[in-house]
């Protein structure tokens, strides 16, 4: 398993992980098989989606900002309830399929860490299996 140390700098922010999954799928040797990206916190997320264009990334931290408004009576007194709710509904992990030693990403597909509660210090687990 490798760990990568990301540092986010927004409060929210979508972070694109795809050239260092790209790299360590390349220093792994494996040719045929799955490498799984997971963020072991529980107000960040992981997630595949389009990469080529930036404005897809605001519109996503937009429409989470819509649906879990900062400002609601939640019970969590840390003040970051909406950040850990954003992070369930995008998840902490994704698997990505491995093939002639390169991910299997679609032609606009990136993985992206999703930082709710930032800036933070933010660590990701990467592990790549031959299959």
């Amino acid at each position: 398993m490798k760990t990568l140390d990301i540092r986010t700098n927004a409060r929210e922010a979508m972070v694109d992980l795809t050239p260092k999954m790209e790299a360590a799928v390349t220093a792994s040797g494996v040719e045929n098989g799955l490498c799984t990206v997971f963020v072991p916190h529980t107000t960040a997320g992981i997630t595949i989606n389009e990469n080529a264009d930036p404005d897809v990334r605001e519109d996503i931290l937009a429409a989470l900002r819509r649906a879990v408004p900062d400002g609601v009576p939640y019970r969590h007194d840390e003040g970051n309830s909406p950040a850990h709710i954003k992070a369930s509904l995008v998840g902490s992990s994704v698997t990505v399929i491995v093939e002639g030693g390169r991910l299997r990403l679609g032609t606009w597909q990136g993985i992206q860490l999703c930082e709710f509660d930032g800036p933070r210090a933010r660590k990701v687990w990467v592990k790549i299996v031959k299959g």
